[in-house]
């Protein structure tokens, strides 16, 4: 299923439920068959590596995990608040991201 998200990679959002709830940070990356997202510094998870050899020491390696797409909320880059996001089919059938907030253009 081909699913469209109104949040886009490089987009600023905010937490709006959750452990991180408050904070908010850059999507880096969008899972669209599982409806999450990925942004940078939210839900830090850690994975333990085994040391492969004796001798050497185990490693933990620390990585942001997805979270779901309805508790994040873009934030207006006018006002610097979290906004809901509209669509608006502009000049030449062109359709538009429009902060509900600010009444502006996001794109």
């Amino acid at each position: 299923m081909n699913k469209k998200f109104k949040i886009r990679i490089n987009d600023k959002v905010q937490v709006i439920a959750g452990k991180d709830k408050g904070k908010t940070g850059k999507v880096t990356q969008i899972l669209p068959e599982l409806d999450k997202v990925v942004i940078e510094g939210i839900n830090v998870m850690y994975k333990h590596i085994k040391s492969r050899k004796q001798g050497e020491k185990g490693q933990r390696v620390e990585f942001n995990g997805p979270i779901h797409v309805s508790n994040v909320m873009l934030v207006c880059p006018k006002s610097g608040k979290p906004t809901r996001i509209g669509i608006k089919a502009g000049e030449n059938k062109q359709k538009s991201r429009i902060s509900k907030k600010a009444k502006e253009v996001i794109d």
